[in-house]
């Protein structure tokens, strides 16, 4: 019975953390899941999968995708502590945020805004779309 009750809740968060991680720097660095794949010695839909942490990281594994994405196996974990002590939702929403592809492309350009009044005005135009959802809805039509 304690088995069925584990299954229903998801990945644990420790490894979906891990898996966002592995994914944010992977894309981070520009590289496909084939080719990370490849230099680890997996196939993509184990990457994929490590990604969404359907499968967890063995230790071993985990060192291999840190050199091959040239970083330390604590980067993987790093923010963990402030996901335990913050919540979950907030920090994983925004890490899911930032992993697709308008996300990666805001993050990108945001910092090469180089007038920080400008940058200044960005933020308060999302906030203020944040607190006026019938802007956004009026927008999106």
């Amino acid at each position: 019975m304690d088995k069925l009750v584990e299954l229903d809740r998801g990945p644990n968060p420790v490894d979906r953390h891990v898996g966002l991680r592995i994914r944010m720097r992977r894309k981070e660095l520009g590289i496909s899941q084939e080719r990370l794949a490849y230099a680890v010695g997996l196939t993509f839909q184990q990457i994929q999968k490590y990604e969404r942490a359907a499968n967890r990281v063995s230790a071993s594994k985990l060192w291999e995708l840190a050199r091959a994405l040239h970083t330390g196996v604590t980067y993987f974990y790093d923010g963990l502590a402030e996901i335990e002590a913050d919540g979950a939702a907030p920090r994983a929403s925004m890490q899911d945020f930032l992993l697709t592809p308008d996300g990666l492309e805001l993050a990108a350009c945001f910092p090469r805004i180089s007038s920080p009044r400008l940058r200044r005005k960005v933020l308060e135009l999302v906030r203020a779309l944040i607190e006026a959802p019938e802007v956004v809805g009026a927008i999106e039509a």
